[in-house]
């Protein structure tokens, strides 16, 4: 895991709106990233639409720095990457967020990703400060990404080689004992016989070998074989009710 330093400078080019701002912090802050530059903010800073945007995001906000040209704001930064989906008449090498993400985890010197105003995107003169492109594969008639989706896309790549927490994983049971398996295959098969499923005899065999593949490809834990062998036994006990 690279350390807090390694962690890239999220620079926003005369960012518009104070909305677009907060919503950017948020994506940061989503993925880890919580040192945010400012140059020439159309509105001025601090701005009091970005707060309720960040929704509690507010650190990256209060540690923000402002700066009056882009070169200031990457002034410290050894590797610049501007991100354009548009032809700026600059030839640099063009990578995307995940290779960025790589670049950025194992070289030397601070890294600084900057992202354009959103009605026009960066100028030519900013991506000339840039030592790469990066850009992401994108509908040719429909190229319109705001501030803070194009964010989230570069905050996530690199998010990969952070040690995040993924709130929703939980711990997987293991399969099943084969016991437990050949105990529902073996109800189901009681439960299909009497109702002629296994018909014509003939084929009986071939049928019985279909079904198993079929319930033991899932690879059942324990407890969704119980839950299995749970419903098989309700509806026996519904077709066993007297009419």
């Amino acid at each position: 895991m690279p350390g807090a330093n390694r962690n890239p400078i999220i620079v926003l080019v005369r960012p518009q709106l104070g909305e677009n701002i907060g919503k950017a912090a948020r994506a940061m802050l989503n993925f880890g990233l919580t040192e945010l530059r400012l140059v020439a903010p159309r509105d001025g800073w601090p701005n009091p639409s970005a707060g309720p945007a960040a929704a509690g995001a507010d650190n990256v906000l209060d540690a923000a720095q402002v700066f009056e040209t882009t070169a200031d704001a990457v002034a410290d930064c050894a590797h610049v990457y501007a991100t354009t989906v548009r032809k700026r008449g600059v030839t640099k090498p063009v990578v995307t967020p995940e290779e960025a993400a790589k670049e950025i985890a194992v070289q030397e010197g601070r890294s600084a990703i900057l992202f354009g105003p959103e009605r026009s995107g960066l100028e030519t003169a900013d991506v000339a400060l840039a030592r790469s492109i990066l850009t992401v594969p994108i509908n040719p008639e429909f190229g319109s990404l705001n501030l803070a989706q194009a964010v989230i896309l570069c905050a996530y790549e690199w998010s990969k080689h952070c040690d995040l927490a993924q709130p929703t994983q939980e711990e997987l049971l293991p399969p099943a004992p084969q016991e437990e398996l050949e105990g529902l295959i073996e109800h189901l098969d009681r439960m299909l016989e009497p109702k002629g499923y296994f018909l014509p005899e003939a084929r009986a065999d071939s049928t019985r070998r279909t079904l198993r593949s079929l319930l033991t490809k899932p690879a059942w834990n324990h407890l969704e074989v119980r839950t299995l062998r749970g419903v098989l036994s309700s509806l026996e006990r519904e077709a066993r009710k007297p009419e």
